[in-house]
């Protein structure tokens, strides 16, 4: 650890967050450094971190103290240092392990794509995490948000975001099109036009599963009931149908004993109706018309029937299965009605890296938008907590914002440090505060009697909404 980056000192009230072994050593004082972000993020971060000191002494009495640590990136970097990330930023988050950031301007033109997905790259932070539940008196446009209540595992570092992709027009756009018609497709049927833009689209059985495995180990933790795997396989079969196929590999390799798939649960539950029912018998419930199949595939639908009665109704028959974490796939179009039409089926979802960002934003729209979604991007030993929404350069400096989406990840940031005291405290007063109807203008304007309040009211009602009594871990 450096006695400064970027310049500025390191507090010297604070004490660094520690990992090994898997976990986290979280001391009382912990250093966590911030991106105030760009645009509204100014007023954003000063709303937002009044509320989460307040929560933290509110709920520790003095006891836990967050010391916070500016770093820099986006516009505030380039007018400081001229450049958009600095190495000394990277550096602060990797050495302190957890930080918490506001929204930052994508560079226009060249260098950087996007200072998220550079960072997420950098530090390999292979998981975004998107929790999205209503909180009540929110506005929104379906009858019954309260129904949604889903955990989102979006992998970070693949897939289109890997930004492998050549221009049209280029020579090597032109070059990579002759190698893949001439040799690949061997001058085939299928082509590709000659005046394509070409994109890579890279999923990695090690992406994938570390992301699997993430999901799954939230999911037992937390008692939810299912992970589903969303994905695009019945097209893409080599990329998202391989998606597919490895998530449910992790999931029956390394948590067996803990989790039963969809169509392994219509196996054992077939044999549990009725215990004399053969293999043929239970094969034909699974697999509807299996009379009409070609002998092959019948008789691998036999073997799996054996296999999976075999290997599990000891441990997951005569309903043991019902208790365990159900794990199945729904294709992404699927998806998309299904978290509007019946939310309550997802607990938690985990997904490529395109097909995540969409339906985060898909089931945010639903309980608020993105003014309230919370964001993190966790690796394996390091974790950065953010606004996902974008910078609204308009309404910068004019204390006007919803500041709900960096609070909230202020939540999550709290309960990974096992601080859940003072993100209950939050999540507690927020909730109140938008049921009295105090709100920015974002939700006002949708609130029949509402009052518009500024970013800065809306965090000191949070803040005067908190129930230390109740909630206090200081005993």
């Amino acid at each position: 650890m450096a006695e400064s980056y970027n310049g500025i000192p390191v507090p010297t009230n604070g004490a660094k967050i520690q990992y090994s072994n898997g976990k986290y050593q979280v001391p009382d004082n912990p250093i966590i450094p911030f991106i105030e972000g760009d645009g509204t993020g100014r007023d954003i971060w000063k709303a937002s971190v009044r509320v989460f000191d307040a929560a933290v002494e509110k709920a520790y009495k003095g006891k836990r103290r967050v010391a916070w640590y500016e770093v820099f990136a986006g516009e505030k970097s380039k007018a400081k240092f001229d450049t958009w990330l600095p190495d000394e930023t990277v550096d602060a988050i990797r050495d302190f392990r957890v930080a918490i950031k506001g929204p930052l301007t994508t560079p226009v033109g060249g260098g950087i794509r996007s200072i998220n997905v550079a960072l997420r790259q950098i530090l390999d932070l292979y998981s975004c995490v998107r929790p999205v539940r209503y909180y009540k008196g929110t506005p929104s446009p379906v009858k019954h948000p309260e129904r949604l209540d889903v955990m989102i595992y979006r992998e970070n570092t693949e897939d289109v975001y890997a930004g492998i992709e050549w221009e049209q027009g280029t020579p090597e756009a032109a070059k990579l099109i002759e190698f893949i018609n001439k040799d690949m497709l061997k001058s085939g049927k299928k082509q590709i036009r000659l005046d394509s833009g070409v994109g890579v689209k890279p999923i990695s059985i090690t992406g994938t599963k570390r992301l699997v495995r993430m999901a799954i180990q939230y999911a037992l933790e937390s008692g939810r009931k299912s992970v589903t795997l969303m994905h695009k396989g019945n097209i893409q079969k080599f990329t998202e149908g391989s998606f597919r196929k490895w998530g449910y590999e992790l999931a029956t390799e390394e948590f067996r004993d803990k989790v039963i798939t969809e169509r392994e649960s219509w196996i054992i539950d077939n044999k549990d109706k009725n215990p004399n029912l053969s293999i043929e018998e239970n094969a034909a419930l699974v697999e509807p018309g299996l009379e009409f199949a070609p002998e092959e595939f019948k008789q691998g639908v036999y073997k799996e029937v054996k296999k999976v009665l075999d290997a599990i109704y000891s441990t997951h028959g005569k309903g043991a299965w019902k208790k365990k974490l159900m794990i199945n796939d729904r294709i992404a179009d699927s998806i998309f009605q299904q978290v509007v039409t019946r939310p309550e089926e997802y607990s938690v979802i985990a997904a490529p890296n395109l097909n995540g960002d969409y339906i985060s934003d898909a089931c945010a729209a639903q309980v608020g938008g993105l003014g309230i979604a919370p964001g993190a991007n966790i690796g394996d030993g390091y974790a950065c907590f953010e606004a996902t929404h974008g910078t609204a350069p308009k309404y910068a400096d004019k204390d006007v914002i919803n500041p709900g989406s960096v609070i909230l990840s202020g939540v999550m940031l709290f309960r990974f440090l096992g601080w859940g005291e003072a993100a209950d405290l939050i999540e507690h007063g927020l909730e109140r505060t938008i049921e009295q109807k105090k709100v920015t203008y974002d939700f006002e304007r949708l609130m029949e009697g509402a009052m518009k309040v500024k970013t800065s009211e809306f965090a000191t009602h949070i803040i005067e909404n908190m129930n230390a009594s109740v909630l206090s871990a200081a005993k």
